[in-house]
């Protein structure tokens, strides 16, 4: 009986909690953590996923994305993830506690907690959705490109501040395990950019009309710009905040609202930074598509991007308020309903600009020429 290509990468996640157990149990030197770590996270499932899923479920297909083997290793390094904030939160134990004291003490931070709990659950189920619909032939770009996001915008921040924040006087060989997390995501993602896009078909009289429509004559547009500035102008006073501004505004707001800022983790100010030097130009780009007609490459990058800010804000939203940082760097509980509020919008405007993006492509299509549209051309 021929097993279902998601159904193998699920059975063969499982074993990851197991594995970890016995790491925890057997192994006593660091070199060793980073040997056997490499083994378990890389070639054990690249191994795994190569022999029996070829021989349970592939062995009919040919020319197979090579996008899925990245898909199915990270499917089995996502329960090591969940493994962690499970253990860390107290739900189970004996899984990680040499490994976090020799290998990788970061992952006991409240971020890299938030950080493995969306790895182990989101993109756990990320990743089957989309190997389910490789293998049946349906789209999975944008599933994919949201996944992409996310990942290079968390590696972006959690690599820099583990070595330059309180953790980086204790950094051990198990650490530069990451580097393939980040390099495989931006492979991913080259690869995906540079696939042709599959645009809907739609008639060039409908896209000629949907094109003359001025910003002022489209309401959702217009008010998704608005939100668009107020977002760049949230990024640019967040980030002057974690680069220590010393205007009185700025001091209320990193002592009064969002403390966290300065947690010597350094994981939600590299965020900041990240906003401030990433997405910013890139928030400034999407009110010029909003403008301008033609610009197909709004489809991907609006999904790009609403995958690093959905990623990166439930990472510092959490660790805001997680039991493991400490109080004193915890959101004040009387200012807890407006830095939601600030937080959850910045997150939103970007989901439903991608949201928008997906429904309704129409202003996005390549720009009709003029007199393509006449009724002469028509009849010819």
């Amino acid at each position: 009986m021929q097993l279902p290509v998601d159904i193998c990468v699920f059975l063969l996640s499982l074993v990851a909690p197991a594995v970890l157990y016995t790491m925890n149990n057997v192994i006593k030197q660091p070199v060793m953590v980073l040997t056997l770590g490499a083994a378990v996270l890389y070639i054990i499932p690249y191994v795994m996923s190569f022999l029996v899923l070829h021989l349970l479920a592939l062995q009919h297909w040919e020319n197979i994305d090579p996008l899925f083997y990245v898909l199915a290793v990270f499917s089995f390094t996502c329960l090591v993830g969940l493994t962690n904030a499970l253990e860390q939160d107290g739900y189970i134990s004996g899984y990680m506690g040499f490994y976090l004291k020799k290998g990788e003490p970061h992952l006991s931070a409240a971020y890299a907690v938030m950080m493995n709990y969306w790895e182990g659950v989101l993109h756990f189920l990320l990743f089957l959705i989309i190997i389910h619909r490789m293998f049946r032939g349906k789209s999975y770009r944008s599933l994919a490109l949201f996944w992409a996001g996310s990942s290079i915008a968390h590696q972006i921040v959690f690599i820099p501040g583990v070595v330059i924040g309180k953790y980086g006087s204790n950094i051990h060989p198990a650490f530069w395990r990451n580097t393939p997390f980040l390099l495989l995501p931006v492979w991913g993602a080259i690869l995906l950019f540079s696939r042709e896009r599959e645009l809907p078909i739609i008639p060039a009289d409908k896209i000629a009309v949907a094109q003359k429509r001025s910003l002022l004559y489209r309401p959702v547009d217009l008010i998704l710009s608005l939100l668009l500035l107020g977002a760049m102008a949230f990024s640019v006073f967040r980030g002057i905040v974690a680069l220590d501004c010393p205007l009185d505004t700025c001091f209320t707001y990193i002592y009064q609202y969002e403390p966290y800022l300065k947690d010597p983790v350094v994981f939600p100010r590299i965020t900041m930074l990240v906003y401030l030097f990433y997405a910013l130009p890139l928030l400034a780009a999407f009110i010029y598509g909003l403008r301008n007609p033609g610009c197909t490459w709004m489809l991907d990058w609006a999904i790009f991007f609403a995958g690093a800010i959905a990623q990166t804000q439930w990472c510092h939203i959490g660790g805001s308020l997680h039991s493991r940082t400490p109080f004193t760097y915890r959101v004040p509980t009387d200012k807890w309903l407006t830095v939601m509020i600030l937080n959850g919008v910045y997150v939103a405007v970007p989901i439903l600009l991608a949201i928008r993006c997906r429904l309704s492509p129409t202003f996005f299509m390549p720009s009709v020429p003029e007199g393509q549209t006449s009724p002469e051309k028509k009849d010819n």
